[in-house]
Parts: C-alpha cells; sequence; structure tokens
C-alpha cells in the first residue's frame, strides 16, 4: 500500500516514466529524455488541473493540451492511456510500430485526445495560440450573465528548441499582445538538446523575453509536484496575461549515468542503464509496461471526474439554451460545423472584370454575415489582401468578441494560429498574406495538410504580374510547389465566379485546408455565373468547346493567363483548328475526379498547351507544351513583365503552332 499522498504522487509519476522508457526501449527508437524529466509536470497538469473527459475526447468544453516538443510524446501516450482514453496498453507497446496509434511524433486524426500534430519545433506554441484566440471570442461572443458555457484554458509543454525557433517568437509576442490570460505554457527548461547544453547557442533570459512580450512569467523546480500545483493556480489568476512557466527539470531524470546529457535526449538507453533507470523509480527490470494498481486506480479516476465535468456543462448548456435560445442555437450549429446555406445563396456572381482578391472581398461582404464564427485577418496586408470583415470589430483585447485578427508581421506565426482556431472547434480560421510570402509559412501549411485542418489561406499578388516591386515579390515557382503537398487544395481562379466559388469549396471542406491564389490585378468575366454549382467544384473542366468537330487542340490556363487561351482560341477557330480550351483552377480537385470524367476534359492524345504565369516544372502531367516562367521576374508594371517574359495571347498560339507541327 501507498501511505501518503506524497507518495502516490510519486508512485504516478514514475508509472509514467516507466511506460514511456519500456515504450521507447522496445521500439529500439524514440526520445526517452523528455517523458523522463517532464513527467511530473505532465502528471500535476492532467491529474489536478486539466478538465477533459476521457470517454469523450471531443467534448467541446475541455481543456486543449498540446505537447509543443512533439519528440517526446510518450509523455502524452502515457497519461492518455493511463488517465483511461481509448489508447491501450497494447498501443503503447506498438509504439512507433507501422499503422500504430502512437506514432513517433503526435496526430491529432490517429490518437484520442491528441489535439494537433506536433514535432516541428515552435508549431504546438504558435497553434496553441490559436486555440487560445477561439477559446476567448467563443467566450466573448456567447457567454452571457450567469452563462459561462464557454470556459476553459489551453495548456502547452514545450522545450528548449521550441523557444529558439522563431515562429514561437512571433506567436508568443501575438499573444502578449492579444493578452490571451487562458493560455499557459510550461516550458521543460532542461539545459539540454540534441548537440549539447544549450549554452553552445542559447544564453538568452527566456524570462525576462517573455515579460518583454507581455506575459506573466514564474520559475520553479519542475521536478517538484508542489511547486508546478502552485505554479500553474497563480497562473490561471492572471486573466490578462498569457503565461510561460519556466519549470527547472533534468532530461533523463532517474538515469544514474545519462540524466542530464544530451545522450539521453533521443536514443534508447543502454541495457545497464536502462535496468538501473528502472531500479531508480521502484519499478522491476524485468516485467515490462507495470502499472501498480494503486497508480492506475487514481489515475483512472478522470473517467468519471470527466463524465461528470461533461454531464454539468450539459446542464448548464441547456440552461443556457432555456434564457438564449437564439445565441444558443447559433453557438450549438458552430460547433456541429453546421454553416446553413444563406451564406451559399449570397455568394455574388461577378459578371464585370475584376480582380479575384477584390471578388474575395465581395464573398465576404455578401456571405460572412452568415457565417457567425468564421473569424481571421491579414499579416499586416489587409487593404491589398481585401480579407477585412469591414462591418465587424477587430479582436483586441477589449474588443475580444471582433472577428478581424491584425496578425502583424508575422505569415508563419499567422497560418499556424489560423490552424489553431479552426482545430478547436466551432471556429474557423483564415489568413492572408502575399504569395510569395508563402515561403514564410510553408511549415504551417504543410501541418494543415497533415493535420486534415481545412484552414482557409488567402495569398493575393499571385503571380508575375505584381510588376513593379520585382522578383522578390514575385511568386514563380511558389504555386508548383505548394501543389506538392498531398492533401493540400491550391485553387487559381480565373475570374471573379471562380473566385466565389472557390471560397465556397474551401468553406465546406471538412478535413483538407485551401489556399486561394488570387490576383492583383482586374481579369475579365470567362466563367459560368452559378456560384451554387460552378464546374470549378470538379477542379478543371472544359470552359468552351471546340468549334467544326473533334477538337485538335486543347488549351489549358488558370487564373489571370485563362484569358489568353480564351484569345487564342478563337485565333486558332479562325484559321480552322477546332480547339478546346480548358479552365484548371484546382489541380487537387481535378486530380480526385473519376478517370473518365478527366479523360473528357483532357484527353492525352489530343496535342494540348498549358499557360500559367509560373514555374513549367509539373505541367507535363497535363500538357505536351508549356508557356510559363521558369526565371525570376522583373521590375516594371505588370503587363509590361507580362509581355516580356512571354505571357501572351501571341506566344501561346505560336507554341500552340508549334506543337502541332511536331505531331
Amino acid at each position: 500500500m501507498v501511505s501518503s499522498s506524497v507518495n502516490l504522487d510519486e508512485l504516478c509519476i514514475n508509472t509514467i516514466r516507466g511506460l514511456s522508457l519500456d515504450a521507447v526501449q522496445k521500439a529500439k527508437s524514440g526520445h526517452p529524455g523528455l517523458p523522463l524529466g517532464a513527467a511530473a509536470m505532465g502528471y500535476v497538469l492532467w491529474t489536478k488541473h486539466m478538465r477533459f473527459n476521457p470517454s469523450h475526447p471531443h467534448w467541446f468544453n475541455r481543456d486543449r493540451f498540446i505537447l509543443s516538443a512533439g519528440h517526446g510524446c510518450m509523455l502524452q501516450y502515457s497519461l492518455l492511456h493511463l488517465c483511461g482514453f481509448d489508447l491501450s496498453l497494447e498501443d503503447l507497446k506498438n509504439f512507433r510500430q507501422l499503422h500504430s496509434r502512437t506514432p513517433g511524433h503526435p496526430e491529432n486524426h490517429m490518437t484520442p485526445g491528441v489535439e494537433m500534430a506536433t514535432g516541428p519545433l515552435g508549431q504546438g506554441v504558435a497553434h496553441a495560440v490559436g486555440f487560445a484566440i477561439a477559446e476567448k471570442f467563443l467566450a466573448a461572443r456567447y457567454n452571457r450573465p450567469g452563462h459561462s458555457v464557454i470556459d476553459h484554458f489551453t495548456y502547452a509543454i514545450c522545450s528548449d528548441g521550441d523557444l529558439m525557433e522563431g515562429i514561437s517568437n512571433e506567436a508568443a509576442s501575438l499573444a502578449g499582445h492579444l493578452q490571451l490570460g487562458k493560455l499557459i505554457m510550461l516550458y521543460d527548461d532542461n539545459g539540454i538538446t540534441i548537440d549539447g547544453p544549450t549554452s553552445l547557442a542559447f544564453t538568452e533570459s527566456v524570462q525576462r523575453r517573455y515579460e518583454a512580450l507581455g506575459w506573466h512569467t514564474q520559475v520553479i523546480d519542475g521536478e517538484s509536484v508542489s511547486a508546478v500545483d502552485h505554479a500553474i493556480e497563480a497562473a490561471k489568476e492572471h486573466k490578462d496575461q498569457p503565461s510561460i512557466i519556466l519549470c527547472r527539470t533534468i532530461i533523463g531524470y532517474g538515469a544514474p549515468h545519462m540524466q542530464g546529457t544530451n545522450k539521453i535526449h533521443s536514443n534508447p538507453l543502454p541495457q545497464e542503464e536502462f535496468e538501473a533507470t528502472k531500479k531508480a523509480f521502484g519499478l522491476p527490470p524485468e516485467i515490462s509496461f507495470t502499472e501498480p494498481e494503486e497508480a492506475l486506480a487514481h489515475f483512472r479516476k478522470s473517467v468519471s471526474t470527466g463524465a461528470q465535468l461533461e454531464e454539468e456543462w450539459n446542464e448548464a448548456m441547456a440552461a443556457y439554451a432555456k434564457d438564449y435560445p437564439t445565441e444558443s442555437k447559433e453557438l450549438q450549429d458552430a460547433i456541429n460545423g453546421d454553416f446553413g446555406d444563406a451564406w451559399i445563396d449570397a455568394l455574388p456572381a461577378c459578371t464585370e472584370k475584376i480582380a479575384t482578391r477584390k471578388a474575395g472581398q465581395l464573398v465576404i461582404k455578401a456571405s460572412f454575415p452568415y457565417l457567425p464564427t468564421v473569424i481571421g485577418g491579414s499579416a499586416d496586408l489587409v487593404e491589398s489582401n481585401l480579407t477585412h470583415q469591414d462591418w465587424r470589430p477587430d479582436f483586441q483585447p477589449d474588443t475580444p468578441a471582433g472577428f478581424n485578427i491584425n496578425f502583424g508581421i508575422r505569415e508563419h506565426a499567422m497560418c499556424a494560429a489560423v490552424n489553431g482556431i479552426t482545430l478547436h472547434g466551432a471556429t474557423r480560421g483564415y489568413g492572408a498574406s502575399f504569395m510569395v510570402f508563402t515561403d514564410y509559412a510553408r511549415p504551417s501549411l504543410r501541418l494543415a495538410a497533415i493535420m486534415e485542418c481545412p484552414s482557409i489561406f488567402v495569398f493575393t499578388h499571385d503571380s508575375i504580374g505584381v510588376g513593379e516591386d520585382g522578383p522578390t515579390h514575385e511568386p514563380v515557382e511558389h504555386l508548383t510547389s505548394l501543389r506538392a503537398i498531398p492533401n493540400f487544395n491550391v485553387i487559381r481562379p480565373a475570374d471573379g465566379n471562380e473566385a466565389a466559388a472557390a471560397w465556397k469549396v474551401a468553406l465546406q471542406s471538412t478535413k483538407t485546408p485551401t489556399l486561394l491564389a488570387l490576383s492583383r490585378q482586374a481579369l475579365p468575366s470567362l466563367t459560368p455565373g452559378t456560384v451554387r454549382d460552378h464546374p470549378l467544384e470538379k477542379g478543371g473542366y472544359i470552359l468552351d468547346e471546340a468549334e467544326g468537330g473533334k477538337p485538335e487542340l486543347i488549351l489549358i490556363g488558370t487564373g489571370s493567363e485563362l484569358q489568353h487561351c480564351v484569345a487564342a482560341r478563337n485565333i486558332l477557330q479562325a484559321e480552322g483548328i477546332p480547339t478546346r480550351v480548358v479552365s484548371l483552377p484546382s489541380w487537387f480537385l481535378f486530380d480526385h475526379q473519376p478517370d473518365s470524367y478527366k479523360k473528357s476534359v483532357i484527353d492525352r492524345s489530343i496535342p494540348t498547351v498549358s499557360i500559367e504565369a509560373g514555374s513549367t516544372m509539373a505541367w507535363p502531367r497535363y500538357s505536351d507544351a508549356q508557356v510559363g516562367v521558369d526565371r525570376f521576374g522583373l521590375s516594371a508594371p505588370g503587363d509590361l513583365v507580362m509581355k516580356e517574359l512571354g505571357i501572351t495571347v501571341e506566344n501561346l498560339v505560336e507554341k500552340a503552332k508549334q506543337l502541332l507541327a511536331s505531331k
């Protein structure tokens, strides 16, 4: 029997350590250092502070937990299993194995209780800011006197590496400005990274930096249960500041010869060290994956406690619905992801010449009044991106129910925060910048795709048509690079109608992020005005069919270059060459169509030419000849740059004739 609560705490912490150590040892790979050193803070957080229901991991008013230091995921897996989530001991034994529910870094759609995929350092910190934004917005919008139906914290555990990455500083700066008091971060301050002590490269005062960023800070002994407990309680009291708790820990705690060194960061222990470490924890080294009954019983209290917490919240929601039926229905619909149809009916058709960024602005103005929890903004480019909900207030400390987030010049953190907003649930996030700056944000875009997170990214000024700003601001390789990301829908609309349809696709997506590549310059109206059932939803379609028989040539265009296909077709048709024009705004959507449909649109037995003001590298999958830009751009008015680099009707006609002559 365990004789005191202190001994019970120690038994539970050592149970976490033992399971984590055994899993890494069995897998012959993994990161034992963090789970051993951070077990105490994980135990205190999960058993004494966090509100969750293991039987219903997606209970809406749960606290969110993010392990930003995702390499230490056995800490999280051990806690999930011990607390009664649907993660078995067998799952722990399959750590890092093929198709396991316990992959080498956390993945939200594979493991119950995991909120997001982490591992790329700094991302968890930045995503946590998005989660906290969502909670603050929803609480301000829906809570009423006597009815705090939205009331939860976002907790994160981060490492030295997380805080070295630039994205975490971008995000922390934003969080401090926004006064996200429901965001609490525990910093596993063990002074060790892969190469050795942090003194090799990281000697700043993290505490003073975060104080300067507007955070509440504490420095504690991270191996002390009482110190961690009291620090979290203190952090909760700082309603107008995010909190960081610098937990001084020992990496690989308990390993007699390796603790406190970089040798225990990311390798299984030598057998002798492994056995000695388990003995130090009072666990039999010859028996793997032991769960002392008293420890397991203590952890499993979370099951009944969580069920009670959810039941109490359901009762609170019922009382809220009685007093505020309109707000209750709106909130419940948002939680269920039900946007209704009114916003679709409001989508504008565009018959005039218009920039697709401007068409996007019209969509926002017409449809977003019917979307009460779609929030977002721009990386200090709102006047250029045209993504402002100008009839609604900004999201600021004194207006937390505002819809417009001023992300500042922080593209990387913006996209991560947008993901956090979307993953949180009930809210849908969007962010905007210039297309060329996707380079600053790519890891967050990629994570959205991995996490099956349907964030919306609006990137305008999508080609060399940017013009005078020159090659540093003219995206050339970006479309090709972004299309290469699996489960990532890049849509480059050709006119206002396609732009409206693209927004519809983005807002209806449930597992795929969408990037809208929008033009700076005005484009003629070319495509059908039936936005509700626009053929863009198939990714590619026949815009103009050949006249005078079967097509002898197919011209494919996207975005601002589709107009050149239409003009070139008219010239070729006049010369007796039956020509089909295909609009291909989304390769992702098109590739998901049946083969029969794809062949009916792009028949590779027919000579095909594509035109796009960007890299031609990937276009041979659809076309036999290409008109594009395989060099950096120029500084001059956009139409002159286009002409100088061959993005013209004349060049397209010439390329088409050359192709036909070669057949």
